[in-house]
This record gives C-alpha cells, structure tokens and sequence, in this order.
C-alpha cells in the first residue's frame, strides 16, 4: 500500500508515506488511503476489532513522507493540540537558484471555491502563513532545499515557492508538469514531538526517496563529439 512502519508503540504509530497515497478518503480512491490500510493493520484482520486509528495531520496527496497517526481519540486530541510545537522538516527540489540562500516567506493564504491557494494581501480573507528555507545544493537549473514549516496550511510549502518564482519541481498545480518527473519533488523528512503520555522528545526520519538521489546526483557532462 506504499507505507512503510517506521514507529509504534501503544499510542502512536509513525510511517513513510509514498508519493501518490491519500492519507485520507476522497470517496472515490476505493479505500487506497494510508488511514484505511493502518485501520487493517491494528484490527489484524478481524472485522469486529474495536482498534481504530485517528488522523493528527495530512500529507497531500503527492508529498512522500514522515505521517503520524494516533490510536485513540484522547491522542489524537494531545497531538493536535500542541501540534505548532512539532518541529517539521521537509526536503524539496525547485526550479531555479533561491536568492538569498536562506530566509522565511510569509503571506496571508486563502483557498478559492476551486479549492485552489493563493496568497492574498487582505488580512481578513487569508491566514498568515511562513515557511523557511535553506538551499542545501545547486543541480545544474534546480535546487535542493530544506524547509522548516512554521505553519500549517494546505499546500503551504507550494505556494509560498511558487510566489517566489521557485516552483517545486513536478508541481503541476502551482508551478509546471514536466514529463521526465513522475512525482512531486516534496518529502516530510522529519518530525520531532513530545510523546503524547510519555512527555519524552522523539524525532522520526523519513528516508530520502530514490529519485531525490537521483536528481541531487551532478549531472554527467556530455561526450565530446567526433571530428569528421
């Protein structure tokens, strides 16, 4: 199902989402969602299982990545309640070379009847968001970044590169769809929380995709051509 365990104890469990994976139901993915698969997981098999699994947050549709769930309601509502606490990290390859190499965008973010995001001036229409970065690696036009989500709202972290002019590459949305990229360059790298019960620090690290190494990869120059 494209998730992958990388926690679990008796309140939480913590996976790797793959790209493409819905962490939650439309009501038209045919159950393919992260949440209904770890729902199978916990009631091994048996229907009349009262363990159920509760979401604390979203990754879209197209971001691979670290994604927590809780497995009981008064979890899920400690979890969410300190939720802008969590230190979120993510890696993302955009188009172009940010200048200056580090730095936080803000805007106000609003969504359009087409469920669109869209940063906005008026205080009153949006919520004020800010995202911060830091190029880790220039890739021939592209650049690797590390982002620090200081806010959460949908599609934040595409938007607010998109305004900049830095699209996320593979971004059909907001900046364009090239045909040799099959995802979205975006990936919940890291998570670091106070356990629910416990109170300890815990951080989670998401793998790095292969094809985050294959295009951080210097790209081979060109054979030289034969003189004729």
């Amino acid at each position: 199902m494209g998730l992958d365990i990388l926690h679990e104890d008796r309140d939480i469990i913590v996976v790797n989402k793959a790209a493409g994976l819905l962490t939650i139901g439309t009501g038209r993915d045919n159950g393919r969602t992260a949440h209904a698969a770890l729902d199978d997981y916990v009631r091994k098999g048996n229907y009349k299982s009262r363990e159920r699994i509760f979401i604390v947050h979203r990754l879209d549709r197209d971001t691979s990545g670290a994604l927590v769930f809780a497995r009981s309601e008064e979890v899920k509502e400690k979890l969410q309640s300190g939720w802008k606490d969590v230190e979120k990290t993510y890696l993302a390859f955009v188009e172009g070379h940010p200048d200056p190499g580090e730095g936080t965008i803000s805007s106000y973010l609003a969504e359009s009847s087409a469920r669109r995001v869209y940063s906005t001036r008026d205080k009153k229409e949006g919520r004020l968001s800010h995202t911060k970065y830091r190029v880790i690696k220039t890739v021939g036009e592209r650049s690797l970044l590390e982002i620090s989500l200081l806010t959460g709202r949908k599609n934040q972290i595409r938007v607010h590169l998109a305004d900049e002019g830095w699209p996320i590459v593979g971004d059909g949305k907001y900046g364009r769809k090239i045909r040799n990229n099959k995802r979205l360059a975006l990936h919940s790298f890291k998570l670091t929380f106070a356990h629910p019960f416990r109170g300890e620090m815990m951080t989670f690290e998401a793998p790095v995709p292969g094809t985050f190494h294959q295009m951080a990869a210097a790209p081979k120059p060109e054979p030289p051509k034969e003189r004729r």
